[in-house]
């Protein structure tokens, strides 16, 4: 049996509207990333950071001195993709990279004092975007909580 005939207890025959552009919710989801990022831009912007830089922040300001792998994990991301942004952060001056003295395979990432002196202007990038949702902090709370049990739901399926 393929991944499509695999159909969840509850579902209900096809309609015709069932195609439709506007009645999909990947559709909402991927329009609604494209606008997030570009809030992210526009807020991220005065820092010098992308968004998918300011996710590798977000792991090093949690916890300095990772190798690559152990910051791509939270991510999703993996060392190939990984490397040309750590680059671009280590040219930025944020972060160096050096080989793991128990094993040079591994890369370790620290951030530079300039990387944590970033941390102070990102404290506001939260609050920015929650400005730009217009939306409370119990909303988007309630939100991102809906959204992470479905990514576990979807992650558990396949």
């Amino acid at each position: 049996m393929g991944a499509m005939d695999d159909k969840p207890n509850n579902a209900t025959p096809p309609s015709p509207a069932s195609l439709l552009l506007q009645n999909q919710f990947c559709f909402s989801l991927y329009a609604t990333t494209l606008a997030m990022q570009k809030v992210y831009r526009k807020v991220l912007g005065p820092l010098g950071l992308t968004y998918p830089q300011y996710l590798v922040m977000l792991v090093l300001w949690e916890r300095d001195g990772l190798t690559v792998s152990e910051i791509g994990e939270p991510l999703g991301l993996d060392s190939a993709t990984l490397t040309p942004l750590l680059k671009r952060l280590e040219t930025a001056g944020l972060l160096s990279r050096s080989r793991a003295a128990s094993d040079e395979r591994q890369v370790v990432v620290s951030l530079s004092l300039a990387g944590q002196e970033l941390r102070r202007q990102a404290e506001a990038v939260p609050a920015a975007m929650l400005c730009a949702a217009a939306c409370s902090t119990d909303e988007l709370g309630r939100l991102k909580g809906e959204l992470d049990d479905l990514r576990r739901r979807l992650q558990a399926y396949g």
